[in-house]
């Protein structure tokens, strides 16, 4: 099956997102260590921003999968965190984390948005 320019996929798309799959996970998880360290909601939420925002960036396609990974890593670690650590966040700040999909979802739709600008601008 081929499309109207002769391939399955567009020319310099490679198949393999794991990479940045790994990048997501790792992002979700410093965002979760530091809202677990910091306590701060809003600079957790910044995190989760910034890196939605360039997952979205680099791979505009289904912004929704960046928010989900990067904002289920941060309660998750926050549970974790009460499970495993000496220094237990309260029932609230784990509840909270739950608010960094908000913030998550802005900045994916926003990156991806920024890149479809991009390529309109300096489409050949």
């Amino acid at each position: 099956m081929t499309t109207a320019w002769g391939g399955i996929l567009p020319e310099g798309q490679s198949g393999g997102d794991s990479l940045h799959y790994l990048l997501a996970a790792a992002c979700g998880v410093i965002a979760g260590w530091i809202d677990i360290k910091v306590g701060d909601l809003l600079f957790t939420a910044m995190i989760v921003l910034a890196s939605c925002m360039l997952l979205g960036f680099l791979r505009p396609w289904r912004p929704w999968r960046w928010v989900l990974l990067i904002g289920l890593f941060v309660p998750i670690v926050e549970w974790l965190a009460y499970l495993l650590l000496a220094q237990k966040p309260t029932r609230p700040q784990i509840f909270e984390s739950l608010l960094a999909f908000l913030p998550g979802i802005v900045g994916a739709y926003g990156g991806a948005f920024g890149r479809g600008v991009i390529n309109n601008l300096f489409a050949k």
